[in-house]
């Protein structure tokens, strides 16, 4: 008998110990700070989609799941905040000459820029 085999079905490992393959439950997860977009969405999947969330959590996956949404959810914040204020003509003139509109401005491009990522990240069936 092998000492080690993998389970395809369920992609858990095994170690033959006295006759009898009992599972590797060492967790591999790594352990990333998630962030407030990774926060959000273990909320929302582990409200609204308890199957996909158990699923990551009992293959060791959740945490770097995570991560990456957070990663990617800020990456798209970012990029989304300086498209939109290209778009609306928010400058640093705006900033120096007048600095209450580009503060109202700049506040609602970044509640745009969250109910973006929100909606298409955050709420989404697989994150991003």
């Amino acid at each position: 008998m092998k000492k080690y085999i993998t389970d395809e079905k369920n992609g858990l490992d095994y170690t033959l110990v006295n006759g009898v393959y009992l599972p590797n439950l060492i967790s591999t997860e790594t352990n990333y700070e998630i962030g407030m977009w990774g926060q959000r969405h273990l909320d929302y999947i582990k409200h609204h989609r308890k199957a996909f969330y158990l699923n990551l959590k009992t293959s060791c996956k959740l945490n770097s799941y995570l991560h990456d949404v957070d990663v990617r959810a800020t990456e798209m914040y970012d990029r989304l905040v300086n498209q939109l204020k290209e778009q609306q003509g928010i400058t640093e003139q705006l900033k120096a000459e007048n600095m209450s509109a580009w503060v109202q401005a700049m506040n609602s491009i970044a509640t745009q820029a969250r109910e973006i990522i929100y909606s298409g990240v955050i709420c989404s069936k697989g994150g991003v």
